[in-house]
């Protein structure tokens, strides 16, 4: 089972044709001060990859609930990842605050932000500002050979209203395709 397999029969829900490097895992999950968190939720770990940077961060005290729509990548990742501070729960991100059911300190998301319609997106982020605790950090990546389309723009628009502060990093070439990530901080 791979991410491309599960992209060619779910392309809409899936949306990545590979999985994501651990060069642009780092960057997702550099500077969001994993290491001081509490509790921490993942949107789409798909395989892992992000997943397992964030654990590699986390305190042993801390908790990871990953949120994962697609059955088969959520099935695997809780049969694959035995560490006891991750949950991994089938579901949908916009129903975010009931399923961890405190305030977070960050959320890392691996979603297909731009392939999904507005209204969904819309709700799915309101979710993440809602659970997200004062000071709270997000982030999330995009395509290279996207970032001009109406749709990248749009989602970046929605970010730089929704976050007190919101920066772009660096291109992570080693990634296919290369890939920036986007990091907000929600108001203190």
């Amino acid at each position: 089972m791979s991410i491309t397999t599960e992209f060619l029969r779910r392309p809409l829900m899936t949306g990545a044709v590979a999985a994501s490097s651990r060069r642009l895992a780092y960057a997702m999950t550099e500077g969001i001060g994993l290491e001081q968190a509490r509790v921490v939720a993942e949107l789409g770990p798909g395989t892992g990859v992000f997943t397992d940077a964030i654990l590699a961060r986390l305190a042993r005290d801390a908790r990871l609930v990953a949120v994962e729509l697609n059955p088969v990548l959520a099935a695997r990742l809780s049969a694959t990842r035995r560490d006891s501070r991750l949950t991994v729960i089938r579901g949908t991100a916009a129903d975010l605050a009931a399923v961890v059911g405190e305030p977070v300190d960050a959320v890392v998301s691996g979603l297909p932000w731009t392939v999904m319609p507005e209204d969904r997106r819309g709700h799915i982020l309101d979710a993440v500002t809602d659970v997200l605790a004062p000071g709270g950090r997000f982030t999330t990546f995009a395509y290279l050979h996207a970032a001009w389309t109406p749709p990248a723009r749009h989602f970046a628009a929605e970010l730089a209203r929704r976050f007190h502060r919101l920066e772009r990093s660096g291109t992570v070439w080693a990634n296919l395709p290369p890939a920036f990530v986007h990091r907000g901080v929600r108001r203190p």
